[in-house]
């Protein structure tokens, strides 16, 4: 399966569309969010623009009323902290990157997602692979998101103005 990750949207609805546009084309079944889409319009254009799954962890300039995602049925809400299953694999889900070990004190994480500091990285903490997918705002970075296949365990950086 190929998942998408996207993180720090900032309300960037061009950017979101056009990154949603590729998930689409690319038969993107799952995306997973590290916070920070920030306000009530822009979860919806998300939610109403993309038919998949969306892992949703909270990010900290997110201004919109959780009571509002109830209203979602594609979105999966998990607050400051999401562990899933999809495919085998168990994955992390956090917005700043030190909640990282809070992520995987409970149980180990095959992969973790995270976001919050805008910058494209992956790196192994404890023999755990972390990835941030960079920004979808563009700034102060290129937008870029990441493409992940569970089956290949194949990892992409997608730039945006590259699409």
């Amino acid at each position: 399966m190929r998942i998408a990750i996207i993180s720090d949207i900032h309300d960037n609805l061009v950017n979101l569309a056009k990154c949603l546009d590729w998930c689409q084309t690319a038969k993107v079944a799952t995306i997973i969010c590290c916070g920070d889409i920030a306000n009530s319009k822009t979860l919806k254009f998300l939610a109403s623009k993309f038919s998949g799954t969306i892992h949703l962890v909270g990010g900290n300039a997110d201004i919109y009323d959780k009571d509002e995602i109830n209203q979602y049925e594609n979105i999966r809400y998990y607050d400051k902290i999401g562990r899933i299953e999809i495919d085998g694999r168990h994955i992390g889900i956090c917005h700043e990157p030190h909640l990282i070990p809070e992520v995987i004190a409970k149980e180990r994480r095959d992969i973790i997602f995270f976001g919050h500091t805008h910058k494209p990285w992956i790196a192994k903490r404890q023999k755990i692979v972390t990835v941030n997918p960079g920004t979808l705002d563009d700034m102060p970075h290129s937008a870029t998101f990441a493409v992940w296949g569970t089956t290949s365990n194949r990892l992409e950086l997608k730039i945006l103005d590259n699409l």
